[in-house]
């Protein structure tokens, strides 16, 4: 090696001072490293998207998310260790009955415990065609009272039609149409997803196709969904595959995205329709028409006796119009006719649980109270109907609802792998969808049946069904998007609810956040209340 002169030596012994003397000036001038109200460390994220999942960071500061990937390098005034765990956006239930929880008097129970122990942060409401028009006064209300979970609210064809025609089987005349129209249009104005429709249920099994797309036609043409549990699931009316192509016949004339509520085939007569189905809907999104639909991993839905045997005229005009019929021996002997055809159609009276809480009945089938009471399944069907009619038969004290054992596996994987297809629990109470349809959906068709991968589970229950209802920056993690995060540990997320025990949490969820608000911690709900209505901005056409 050559030898440095002695007088260069030194010089570039002094520019080397001045070097360290210059990068010490800089770093004592530079800012201080960046800072983060929560440091998610090391977890496997699943950022919503169609990327592979890899391990890494997530922060958060404040209800926004800061960063995402491999590695963070910043301070935390919390970090959390994920390692082995799984990051993933906070789940969003594409259809729920919530409205007992969230709508509570307690505030406990406003937290929303069934759905935040399963790591869902954001919920539909207004479904099944029962959502108020009232859209701004019930999303402020809920959001002032405190609630667990966001809201994404529908307006109900159902409850418009009610406000207008009350449970009359007839058409509006074109001052009420008008009206409905304009129920619509206000509550599409206030920020409403779209319109909700339960055409299997009456009233609104009365209105003909042209009354539901002149109705329609308001949401449609401010950008809202028509979600739909359709008319026909079974062979009731118009059959599963007429039902499905009178949904598809409404979107495309009041132009608008159309989504299935629940996808199903239910009943004897139409199981292993379900390609038949898919074959119909993918035509139509061939053809250029905006078509999705979510999906419950079990196998019973969820009903009343009411809407599962009844005939749809025996309750025009309401519960006193249906206990007048009961009492009129020559009517009676008719609806107990359609009665025996429909408890065929759903398997019979043993495949019908009857699960409201607190009943003589509760945990029991039909098939069994019949046979306790001695008289026919038709017979306690009604005996449970008319205990449900409070005294002025005027409303609903309950009792009547059932879990409906009446789908078959392979139509229920098909659906499930369908890339329009999202997760919904459809939760209503006393069906452990409530409690437990995402563990479910993890343990039974990623983990045990490996119908679907894990990213798929995780894709088609937060990025998916956010872009289905077009959320602001929910369902992905990325900087800038609102900090709906969950941190779910793999070995133990699992459902603890089952049909005879409905209420009860699920677990697995470490930690979860509600815009960026600690809902989960270790297991257990904080008692946080975050959530919030999650309105569309004010869409072209409104005052």
């Amino acid at each position: 090696m050559r030898e440095i002169p002695s007088r260069n030596r030194s010089r570039l012994l002094l520019q080397a001072a001045g070097l360290v003397v210059t990068v010490a000036l800089l770093a004592a001038a530079a800012p201080a490293p960046e800072t983060a109200d929560v440091l998610i460390r090391g977890g496997m994220i699943h950022d919503g998207g169609t990327g592979k999942p890899y391990v890494g960071d997530v922060t958060i500061t404040g209800d926004r998310i800061t960063f995402v990937g491999p590695h963070a390098a910043v301070s935390a005034k919390r970090t959390i260790d994920a390692a082995g765990m799984i990051v993933a956006p906070g789940f969003i239930d594409a259809h729920t009955h919530a409205d007992s929880f969230i709508r509570s008097s307690d505030p406990a129970t406003r937290v929303n415990a069934a759905w935040l122990d399963q790591g869902a942060t954001s919920v539909v409401i207004g479904v099944d065609g029962y959502g108020t028009p009232d859209v701004g006064a019930d999303a402020a209300k809920l959001a002032a009272s405190g609630i667990g979970t966001n809201i994404i609210p529908f307006i109900g064809f159902g409850a418009v039609r009610q406000r207008v025609l009350g449970q009359d089987a007839r058409a509006p005349d074109p001052a009420e149409l008008a009206r409905m129209q304009a129920l619509v249009a206000k509550g599409m104005c206030e920020g409403a997803a779209g319109l909700s429709t339960g055409l299997f249920y009456p009233p609104q099994s009365f209105a003909k196709t042209a009354e539901v797309i002149a109705v329609a036609r308001e949401a449609g043409k401010r950008g809202g969904i028509y979600d739909t549990h359709q008319r026909d699931e079974s062979s009731y009316t118009i059959g599963l595959l007429g039902s499905v192509r009178e949904v598809l016949a409404i979107g495309r004339a009041a132009g608008m995205a159309v989504h299935f509520a629940h996808i199903k085939a239910l009943g004897i007569d139409v199981q292993g329709q379900a390609q038949a189905v898919i074959d119909v809907i993918d035509a139509a999104r061939a053809a250029g028409q905006e078509v999705t639909a979510d999906q419950y991993p079990w196998l019973a839905s969820g009903s009343s006796l009411d809407a599962s045997l009844l005939p749809g005229w025996a309750v025009d005009g309401g519960p006193l119009a249906l206990l007048k019929r009961l009492d009129d021996p020559a009517t009676l002997a008719k609806i107990r006719t359609e009665m025996q055809e429909n408890m065929r159609r759903r398997g019979g009276a043993k495949s019908l649980l009857l699960i409201a809480a607190g009943y003589d009945w509760t945990g029991k089938t039909l098939d069994q109270v019949a046979r306790e009471w001695r008289i026919d399944p038709r017979d306690a069907a009604l005996r449970i109907i008319r205990a449900g009619i409070d005294g002025k038969g005027t409303g609903r004290k309950g009792g009547t609802s059932v879990a409906s054992f009446n789908m078959a596996q392979a139509d229920v994987d098909l659906f499930m792998k369908q890339p329009w297809v999202v997760t919904s629990s459809d939760g209503s109470d006393g069906h452990p969808r409530m409690f437990a349809t995402f563990p479910e959906k993890y343990v039974k068709y990623v983990k045990g049946r490996r119908v679907i991968s894990l990213p798929a589970f995780i894709r088609h229950s937060t990025g998916l069904t956010a872009d289905m209802y077009r959320l602001d920056r929910r369902g992905y993690l990325r900087p800038g998007y609102y900090a709906d995060v969950a941190v779910i540990d793999p070995a133990r997320y699992a459902p603890r609810a089952d049909y005879l025990h409905p209420r009860v949490l699920s677990v697995g969820v470490a930690k979860l956040f509600v815009n960026g608000a600690l809902a989960v911690d270790n297991g257990v709900t904080t008692g946080t209340r975050a959530g919030r209505a999650l309105l569309r901005p004010t869409p072209a056409g409104c005052s």
